[in-house]
């Protein structure tokens, strides 16, 4: 029973980071760009101290390509997600996310000669099928097509950023890497922007995404899952 509720505070806590970047963004109207940077910064430095902590410096020490994937594929999952959260409802967001996830790392499945079973097809059908309901029109209303795709946008980094994860011998030291080094790209749009408006009231949630509910819950989805990343993309 406890590995199941731990699980469940795991998958509370990813799914909690659609709402809260829609409260920095969408609701506080905190500049996507130093939300992205806020999270990030927030996130790379409890796992950093996590991974000092608990098992030293030389997990930090990732090969210059994994490296470079990761940062590339973390900072489009941020930039999607980020301005996607300005503009759709946190709760049709997180759907066409998790879709976009599910149809990337299908796509590379079948890219990659592996042989998929029905479970696996049916699942990638009824993605497809989810993302293709919240795309039309409903009752005379449809998503917002801009904010759609940015967070399309978002779901393919997310998808590939698992899939380079693969690669890492430890996830945990891999991820706080990987969100110091997407800090960088993060930081020159945020430069890129000029003026930005005042800080307001959202840099807390943005903050706590950061901070609890990816670099704590990314800490204690490796606990429960101490195995290299097969489906630890829960960004």
């Amino acid at each position: 029973m406890r590995p199941f509720l731990l699980t469940t505070l795991v998958m509370i806590a990813f799914a909690a980071n659609s709402v809260l970047n829609r409260m920095a963004v969408g609701v506080a109207g905190l500049d996507p760009a130093l939300t992205g940077v806020l999270r990030l910064g927030a996130g790379a430095g409890v796992l950093i101290a996590l991974t000092l902590a608990r098992r030293g410096s030389a997990v930090l020490r990732l090969p210059p390509r994994v490296a470079l994937a990761g940062m590339a594929t973390l900072f489009l999952y941020i930039l999607g997600f980020t301005l996607a959260n300005g503009r759709i409802d946190a709760g049709v967001g997180a759907l066409i996310l998790f879709g976009s996830v599910q149809i990337t790392m299908f796509a590379a499945a079948l890219i990659g000669g592996e042989r998929l079973g029905r479970w696996r097809l049916i699942g990638a059908g009824v993605a497809f099928a989810g993302l293709a309901v919240l795309a039309a029109p409903a009752g005379g209303a449809a998503v917002d097509p801009l904010g759609a795709a940015f967070m399309v946008a978002g779901g393919f980094g997310w998808g590939l950023y698992s899939l380079n994860g693969r690669r890492a011998r430890d996830p945990l030291g891999a991820t706080a890497v990987n969100f110091a080094l997407a800090l960088l790209p993060a930081l020159a749009w945020l430069a890129l922007r000029g003026a930005v408006p005042d800080p307001t009231w959202g840099i807390w949630p943005a903050l706590v995404s950061g901070a609890v509910t990816s670099g704590l819950g990314y800490a204690l989805w490796y606990e429960l899952l101490p195995i290299p990343w097969t489906v630890s993309g829960m960004i």
